[in-house]
């Protein structure tokens, strides 16, 4: 009997990788305890993101639900970058942003998904085990059998040491920000002093995200809070009525790169589980889309291996290039 392929994590890069499978003719099976939901982070899809999918830059389309329709993306076309030392420079990008409420990313991606066909179950995986050729996945209810498995629960996923070590706290960033009511139309970054990361202001369609990334184990998250408030005070961007999020993203050094592995026998990571996040920039959307299609288009083409040869060919040497030029441009003199 021929199992199907379960995918762990219905972000976009569940979403997509389960999409594709299921358009290709599988028969997929993809669990989240959360689904749609305000992710907290910027949202921002760049010039390249929007080229490789086409659908995410359509402003919506009459054969999809109102409630995923793209009424939560802003493409922004102006940015300002801050030196630590104050100094800005504003400019017209070439290439609007596209800044997108997760909330909305994530329900398009899934309603993709489930009109191809995946059976998306909105349940908690608690436990992944092999059995055989084939993996058992355990909810508080149920047990489901795979043929093959795709990780794609985020950097500090607790399924992520059945297959490879824990990400090191040394290739993790912590952020720390608030969804701050109002509309803007300026995305600003603020470079900090003795800071590896910065600040971010992101306009979305109906309020701003607002950020701030460090290193973990450099500075503590109560004081990257403390040091974006005051920013967001000096910079005119009133906290009343707004609400406040904490997250993990990967920032791998130069390294955990080199020694990356994404797949094995029957298994498979992409996105964040992966840890293919932009080391400098933090960009991470753009990784996950890609890397579910790349791992998408080696299961349908019947060669899972592939996969790690098409992201060495294609991904990983720029992030291994960011992650050696990550520490000079934060901390060194340029």
């Amino acid at each position: 009997m021929s199992h199907p392929i379960a995918i762990v994590g219905g972000g976009p890069a569940g979403a997509l990788a389960a999409a594709q499978l299921a358009t290709g003719g599988k028969d997929v099976l993809l669990f989240d305890e959360k689904l749609a939901w305000e992710k907290p982070c910027g949202g921002g899809l760049t010039h390249r993101a929007l080229q490789q999918y086409p659908f995410l830059a359509e402003a919506g389309s009459p054969d999809l639900p109102v409630e995923h329709n793209l009424v939560d993306r802003n493409l922004v076309e102006h940015c300002e970058l801050i030196s630590p030392s104050g100094q800005r420079v504003r400019f017209h990008l070439e290439y609007p942003v596209a800044i997108f409420s997760r909330l909305a990313l994530n329900g398009l991606l899934l309603e993709r998904a489930r009109r191809a066909g995946v059976a998306i179950h909105k349940q908690r995986i608690t436990r992944i085990e092999r059995v055989g050729r084939d993996w058992q996945l355990f909810t508080p209810q149920l047990e489901y059998r795979a043929s093959y498995a795709i990780l794609a629960a985020g950097a500090r996923n607790p399924f992520r040491a059945q297959f490879l070590s824990p990400i090191s706290p040394s290739d993790l960033m912590v952020t720390a920000g608030y969804f701050i009511p109002g509309r803007a139309s300026l995305m600003q970054i603020q470079f900090l002093k003795a800071i590896t990361g910065y600040i971010w202001v992101f306009p979305r369609a109906d309020h701003v995200s607002a950020g701030i990334a460090g290193k973990m184990g450099e500075t503590a998250t109560a004081e990257l809070r403390r040091i974006l408030e005051s920013w967001l005070e000096d910079n005119g961007f009133p906290l009343a009525g707004a609400s406040f999020y904490s997250h993990i993203l990967p920032s791998f050094r130069a390294q955990s790169f080199a020694t990356l592995e994404v797949c094995g026998q029957c298994w498979a990571m992409i996105g964040d589980s992966a840890g293919l996040v932009d080391p400098i920039t933090g960009e991470g959307l753009y990784y996950a889309l890609r890397s579910a299609e790349l791992c998408a288009s080696a299961l349908l083409a019947g060669r899972p291996d592939q996969y790690r040869t098409a992201l060495e060919e294609e991904v990983l040497p720029e992030l291994r290039l960011a992650a050696s030029v990550s520490p000079r441009f934060y901390r060194g003199r340029i």
